[in-house]
């Protein structure tokens, strides 16, 4: 099967600088309606893998493709199946929304007729309805960021590439941004590379990671493979007898360190629920003063992989606890 983008030893430079250095990855390889994270620290090389991809930079070796068409000698076929959502505007000021946007259709290859007709339709699917007659310039910021997605996705596209969409939406427009990003790829099929600094929008939305740093891959993962590998920390702090527990950890294959003082560090596997940990806490009569687990976020998994943490932090980010000392 096709992978939606493949990059094979990409090299981009800028000037005398390799600001891509050797990209080589196949991403949304299992078909439509897959949604990819971009992640990397500011100059990490995101913006130019980008415009790499919309055919505005010319590869100094290696390749970049989208659904198999070389991004640079093919770009006119690639924008054609393409949308894009930058993260500056570039808006006419004085022009209406649904006047922006039918230019834009017809700039894409829609015919006049068509492209009004999917400027109304658009502009309605993001909320924009009642505002479509309105100038660009008088917008609020969300409004904006709505209009500039709906002028990505008029004309169908089969990838969209979204850069910083949530940038200065309020809790609710970015709610709203991310259940339109969601309704894109279950719904209507489209392909999506989200590209933000805001990782709880790409734990939310994407199935697939590529993380840069410094111009190179530092790390790609299949994020519902990741969730499910993902083992899960335990501190666990017990009253009574826990001579015997260690064994019943191992029973079901649980690592379990006992720090005395009935308090244990635990790493459940992810084929171990934490109710098989509850069981074995009652069967062997202990009360539970306290419980955390946790396991690693995409937050973490970013600063591992840009090498700004080196281990998993020991502060629980889920908390369960028992107060007192009752028994389950």
């Amino acid at each position: 099967m096709t992978p939606v983008i493949e990059l094979r030893d990409l090299r981009v430079k800028l000037g005398r600088r390799e600001v891509l250095q050797g990209l080589s990855c196949r991403l949304g390889i299992s078909g439509a309606g897959k949604a990819i994270g971009l992640l990397g620290p500011n100059g990490a090389g995101k913006s130019t893998l980008i415009q790499t991809l919309l055919g505005f930079h010319r590869p100094s070796s290696g390749s970049a493709r989208l659904f198999g068409l070389d991004c640079h000698k093919q770009a006119r076929a690639v924008q054609a199946r393409v949308g894009y959502m930058p993260e500056n505007e570039a808006f006419i000021a004085e022009l209406s929304a649904v006047a922006f946007l039918r230019i834009m259709g017809e700039l894409s290859g829609l015919p006049g007729e068509t492209a009004l007709e999917k400027a109304h339709e658009v502009l309605f699917e993001v909320g924009l309805g009642e505002a479509r007659y309105r100038a660009l310039g008088t917008y609020s910021l969300g409004m904006k960021q709505m209009a500039k997605l709906a002028q990505a996705i008029l004309h169908g596209p089969e990838l969209v590439i979204l850069d910083e969409p949530t940038n200065g939406l309020d809790p609710a427009g970015r709610a709203r941004m991310l259940k339109l990003i969601r309704e894109m790829k279950e719904e209507h099929g489209m392909n999506i590379v989200l590209c933000s600094h805001l990782l709880r929008d790409v734990e939310q939305v994407c199935d697939e990671v590529v993380i840069l740093n410094a111009g190179r891959i530092v790390h790609q993962s299949d994020l519902e493979a990741e969730r499910r590998a993902n083992r899960r920390f335990v501190e666990l702090e017990v009253n009574g007898e826990d001579r015997d527990f260690a064994a019943a950890l191992r029973e079901y294959g649980v690592e379990g360190v006992s720090e005395g003082g009935g308090r244990w560090r635990i790493v459940l596997p992810p084929e171990v629920d934490l109710d098989v940990l509850w069981r074995l806490i009652a069967r062997c009569g202990l009360n539970v003063h306290r419980l955390t687990h946790r396991r690693d976020t995409l937050e973490e998994i970013f600063l591992k992989a840009v090498g700004h943490l080196r281990h998993t932090p020991g502060e629980a980010a889920d908390v369960q606890e028992v107060a007192g000392h009752g028994r389950l």
